[in-house]
């Protein structure tokens, strides 16, 4: 362990800008602070093609390798890893011992340091082999910027070319305060630590550590893109933070309407996980995290009819996710509905000018590339639960018919249909379908019996002649008989009760077609 230096011999609040070191991959606004540096009659160093970039602005800079005496080497691996640019920006020159030493070497200090690193998380998004992801893991970056951050006394650092305006602001006052130098060091230092996690991870997911398929420490990567109003109550503060490389709904592009909310952006995320269950155009409404409906068709417009048509007043103020383009005729079913969020690919233009016509709706256009999470990460006191995503449905090929005729193609496929459906309900789950929508949904109860008579009320006739899934097996017989009676014609579920024989006994003496699938769809 290092030990702590002495009281310096000078405090440093306001730092004047007098040398800079500038290494961007990402160069937007590099020119527009290399002039602002440039006019205040700052010393500019910088690297490779940074350096380039400042010099066709028409700007003085040094190249790293005039201050280090050595050239850029091994393929540009190795550029300022050199006492020469290290000590001047490590030195604490509050210290009359490291401004003679920094005389002594013949090294010159840095007041700004600014860094930001190869586009790793971009790079892994793009599929590029693994030589090439390896290529673009920073090393002398992430270097350069710790020891910024660390001598923050001394030295500002930025990492987000979004505060560049501050430094401008900064340099015209005279310099950075110490405020400001501390306030950038911690971003610095949380930006590094998110770079190398998501370089952990990704090693890790490429040369897993064992057959488990999870690593040995899990790594959260994440930055803050926005201060909500509040959380899942007013008296809660709130923040969304995107998770390092992800295209998720984190990153979806709003298009309109009211600011989004901590509770828009938990029932839009489980709506979209309703809606990508179905490979057909599939809609989903969301209400409180629940599905009130869910329907495939051909055109996303028929899907939101029949989702609607499910339980049209739990629909009221809901959430709709689609997983399709959001068509002119879905947008004009749509509009005539009072609806918080549409959450989908994209939006034809005509349906945006339909929709936009409502002020508050939400329009979300989910990023390029969006796929379901293969992770899901909660949270517990003291920890977290990591599990892989349910995203297995077990074929109609693989299950097993124990009471009743074989189901026919249209009643198969709407078992199929509930089947995956049901996965987007929380447990206890009882869903009923029709025509490849829901028509009924018991949801969240703590018995299952509760859930069938939930399911069988929404639906009301349209119970008759409709098929059930079940998300878990049924413990007894009571819940199927509520299904029964309601004019239930077939049920799939995953079997495994104890009592499994009591469950097909009554089926078998209704003559209702029943499934085993031996998987089970539990949604806490």
């Amino acid at each position: 362990m290092v030990s702590a230096l002495p009281a310096p011999d000078r405090e440093r609040d306001r730092v004047p800008i007098r040398r800079a070191l500038i290494s961007v991959s990402d160069k937007s606004g590099l020119v527009e602070l290399a002039s602002a540096l440039s006019d205040a009659g700052v010393v500019l160093v910088s690297t490779g093609s940074t350096c380039q970039s400042i010099r066709d602005a028409g700007f003085a800079v040094q190249e790293v390798s005039e201050v280090t005496g050595f050239p850029e080497s091994l393929d540009g691996r190795v550029k300022t890893l050199h006492p020469a640019i290290h000590g001047g920006i490590l030195a604490d020159v509050r210290y009359d011992s490291h401004v003679g030493q920094l005389a002594d070497l013949g090294i010159h200090p840095f007041d700004l340091v600014v860094v930001n690193l190869y586009p790793f998380a971009a790079t892994v998004a793009s599929g590029a082999a693994p030589e090439t992801v390896i290529e673009n893991v920073d090393i002398g970056g992430p270097a350069l910027v710790r020891a910024a951050a660390k001598n923050h006394n001394n030295v500002v650092v930025v990492v987000d070319p979004a505060d560049y305006g501050q430094v401008v602001e900064s340099l015209a006052a005279g310099g950075t305060t110490l405020d400001e130098r501390r306030v950038l060091a911690g971003k610095a230092f949380a930006h590094t630590a998110g770079y190398d996690s998501a370089v952990a991870m990704w090693m890790q997911n490429e040369y897993p550590h064992d057959e488990s398929g999870f690593p040995p420490a899990l790594r959260i990567a994440a930055d803050k893109l926005d201060t909500l109003r509040y959380g899942e109550n007013a008296h809660q503060a709130a923040a969304l933070f995107g998770t390092f490389g992800s295209a998720g709904i984190a990153q979806a592009t709003q298009l309109h309407g009211k600011e989004m909310s901590y509770n828009n952006y938990v029932d839009a995320d489980s709506a979209l996980r309703a809606a990508f269950d179905h490979d057909r155009p599939a809609v989903a409404i969301v209400k409180h995290a629940n599905p009130c409906g869910i329907a495939v068709a051909d055109d996303i417009a028929e899907a939101h009819t029949r989702a609607h048509s499910c339980d049209p007043v739990s629909a009221f103020g809901g959430v709709i996710a689609a997983n399709r383009v959001i068509t002119t005729a879905a947008a004009e079913s749509i509009v005539e509905i009072f609806t918080e969020v549409i959450v989908a690919p994209g939006f034809e233009p005509a349906a945006v000018e339909i929709l936009t016509a409502k002020k508050n709706l939400r329009l979300l256009q989910l990023p390029e590339g969006f796929t379901p999470e293969a992770r899901e990460v909660r949270q517990i006191s003291g920890g977290f639960l990591v599990q892989f995503s349910d995203r297995h449905f077990a074929p109609s090929l693989e299950w097993t018919l124990v009471t009743g005729e074989p189901a026919d193609a249209s009643t198969l496929a709407d078992l199929e249909f509930a089947w995956r459906a049901c996965r987007a309900v929380k447990s206890n789950a009882i869903l009923l379908a029709k025509d490849g929508a829901s028509v009924g949904v018991g949801m969240g109860q703590v018995n299952r019996v509760d859930s069938c008579h939930l399911a069988v009320s929404r639906a009301g006739e349209r119970a008759d002649g409709a098929v059930a899934a079940s998300d878990a097996f049924f413990p007894f017989a009571d819940g199927l008989q509520v299904l029964l009676d309601a004019g239930v014609t077939a049920i799939v579920q995953p079997g495994g009760s104890v009592r499994d024989e009591e469950v097909i006994e009554a089926a078998h003496a209704a003559g209702v077609t029943m499934y085993f699938t031996a998987e089970r769809h539990f949604f806490h």
